[in-house]
This record gives structure tokens, C-alpha cells and sequence, in this order.
């Protein structure tokens, strides 16, 4: 049902943003295609919501139709090559990865307590802990609203990279995933890259089941608020607002040199020729420290990575802050950090 001057804050994580003209719950595809024909027959925007885990609305919301994802639906197989999991976009994607390491299935550990829904993990290449969305998606179904028909992407097509794929880069906009399928490893062995949960693993006594390594990733993500928590003011994010930037071996040098003498610049190899970068520690060591205030806005106690609403925050003022640490962290290191979160309803594209 269309309903009008919907808020869409209450529809986000970061709990900020004005309201949408026009608003409508999507349970299916047929209502996808007759929403996308009646935006496009009177001429207003189109913009598709999920779980509002990784997006800032402007303050002055979004002039046109928003539709809210809610295609559900769960189904597996089992075959020779492991379990095949086909989920609607409209699931919530902490729940699904529960119920999958409760059966004892590898995979998706590691990307426990990531909030969200299931149609966003293709989109950025959802990651974590050393684990990504292109290591077990098989393909997806999505709806093209430049053909206005359904179609079959498999993961080779999704051109995945490091928080990216084609849909956030050449086919921005075109396609509304509808469903992801993935494959699964009964009584696989989990995956453990990380450093960090390799370190807290061994200190936790170094058990090593899927079961264990969720835990281990749940208590780390809670150490930073990066679990939804209505109790923690710290949580009241979009996650990790900026990727960790990935450089080449010479800017490396470069980086370091700008740095001075550090000894705990993070830094992990990624390819034959490129250096990944901690986004976090850029951040902290530029002068902009946890905890730190901008009007109802600020950054995490737990987390540098992480802008949070204090209360009655802002749009303005998330973008005032975001600018801030650009500035900083290029002025002091020259890289430019770029954000991670989809801009909605600001008058030009704020992605670097």
C-alpha cells in the first residue's frame, strides 16, 4: 500500500533522516516491477531500502517513491557440493547466520552480528573477520529496472572486489537484488584469517568449531559496538564508515614516511603489489580521537571507524564530521579515506 511523507529514520541504524514523499512495503516481485513502472510513469526517483544498515538520508529526506525491501524466504538443499541457501533480500542476515552455524554449516561465521538484510550483502561484498560474500554466494536473482524484467546474475558476473561489486560501481542503480543464493559446507571447517580472532581464539582456549569462532566474532564485534544493541549509544551507527584503504607497495613507503617512526602502523599484504590499510588507526593517529564530539554527532568510544548520533543528530552534521576526518587523515598520511555508506537524498554524490 503507497502511503505519503514517510519518516525514514526510524528505518535506519544511525536512527537519522528526513522523510520520503512516497513510501511502500515490498513483499514481492510483482509489486518491485509495478512500484519501479509507477515511479518511472510519473517521472519521480527511485530509491530501494533494506534493513537501513549502510545508509545516511539527508536531513531533508527523499523527494520520490522508497520502497522497503521485505522479500522473505528461506530454503536449502543438500548435494554433492554442500548446502545451497536461497534467501529473499528482505531477510535479516544476523538471523539467517545463526540458524546456519546452529546446523553446524561454514561459510558465514564470520560475518556474525552484521546487521542488515540479505539483498546487501552482494552489493558491497559484505566482510569480515576474514571471511566475504563472494567466498560462498553461487548467484543472485534481481529485478532490472533498465529492462524492467528479472534476471540470473552468477557470483563470476557480480565483479566483486575489496567492499565492492559492479552494483555499486557500472551497474549502480539499475538492479534490485531480490534473492542470493549461496553455498555451505556441512561440518566444514571454519574460516580463521584474521589476526585478531586468531589471537582471541587462542586466548579463549583455542577451540576451533564454527559455533566458536561466531562467538569469538560476536564478542569482538561487541567490544567495538558493532552489535545492535538499544542500550549502547555506541551502536547507534551505520557500522564502519570508512573502508580500510588499500595502497600500493610505493605509496606504502610514502604512507610511512609522511608517518614518521611507528612501529604499530597495521599493514597486511593483499596481492603481489598492494598493502591494505587500517581505516581506524588512520583515523586516531591524524587527532581525531574515539569519543570525539560534533554537535549530536561523534565518533565511537569503542570504535574510531564508527560515527554514531548521539541524540538528535543530523544528516549536516555526519557530513561535517566525515569531512573532518578526510581532511585530517589526507592533510597527515595522504589518503583520501572513502566512505562506505550509500548517500540518500543529498544534492550531489558525496562518494569520493
Amino acid at each position: 500500500m503507497l502511503r505519503e511523507d514517510v519518516a525514514l529514520a526510524p528505518m535506519t541504524t544511525i536512527g537519522i533522516g528526513g522523510r520520503a514523499r512516497h513510501f511502500a512495503e515490498i513483499t514481492t516481485t510483482e509489486a518491485l516491477a509495478a512500484g519501479a513502472q509507477w515511479a518511472r510513469a510519473r517521472g519521480e526517483a527511485l530509491f530501494v531500502i533494506g534493513g537501513g544498515s549502510n545508509i545516511i538520508v539527508s536531513d531533508r529526506g527523499f523527494d520520490g517513491l522508497v520502497l522497503r525491501l521485505s522479500i522473505r524466504g528461506v530454503e536449502h538443499s543438500v548435494n554433492a557440493g554442500g548446502v545451497v541457501i536461497s534467501a529473499g533480500a528482505g531477510e535479516e542476515w544476523e538471523p539467517l547466520v545463526e540458524n546456519c552455524v546452529k546446523r553446524g554449516w561454514a561459510g558465514f561465521e564470520c560475518l556474525s552480528g552484521i546487521p542488515g538484510r540479505v539483498g546487501a550483502t552482494p552489493i558491497q561484498n559484505v566482510g569480515a573477520y576474514g571471511q566475504e560474500t563472494r567466498d560462498t554466494m553461487i548467484s543472485l536473482e534481481a529485478f532490472d529496472l533498465v529492462e524492467d524484467k528479472v534476471v540470473n546474475i552468477t557470483a563470476e558476473e557480480c565483479d566483486f572486489g575489496y567492499r565492492t561489486s559492479r552494483f555499486k560501481n557500472r551497474d549502480r542503480g539499475r538492479f534490485v537484488i531480490t534473492r542470493v543464493s549461496y553455498r555451505l559446507s556441512p561440518d566444514g571447517a571454519p574460516t580463521i584469517r584474521y589476526p585478531e580472532l586468531e589471537r582471541y581464539l587462542e586466548m579463549s582456549g583455542g577451540a576451533r568449531t564454527v559455533t566458536d569462532v561466531r562467538a569469538a566474532v560476536l564478542a569482538l564485534r561487541r567490544r567495538k559496538a558493532m552489535v545492535i544493541d538499544p542500550l549502547d549509544s555506541d551502536s547507534r551507527s551505520v557500522g564502519s564508515f570508512f573502508v580500510n584503504p588499500t595502497v600500493s607497495v610505493q605509496e606504502f613507503e610514502a604512507v610511512k614516511s609522511r608517518a614518521g617512526i611507528v612501529s604499530d602502523m597495521p599493514a597486511f599484504p593483499v596481492g603481489e603489489n598492494e598493502i591494505k590499510l587500517s581505516a581506524g588507526w588512520l583515523i586516531e593517529r591524524s587527532g581525531i580521537e574515539r569519543g570525539h564530539i560534533l554537535g549530536n554527532v561523534g565518533i565511537s568510544t569503542k570504535h574510531a571507524l564508527a560515527i554514531v548520533n548521539r541524540g538528535g543528530g543530523s544528516a549536516s552534521e555526519v557530513i561535517k564530521l566525515k569531512e573532518l576526518i578526510q581532511k585530517r587523515v589526507l592533510d597527515r598520511f595522504g589518503i583520501r579515506l572513502k566512505p562506505e555508506p550509500v548517500f540518500v537524498g543529498f544534492d550531489q554524490d558525496l562518494e569520493p
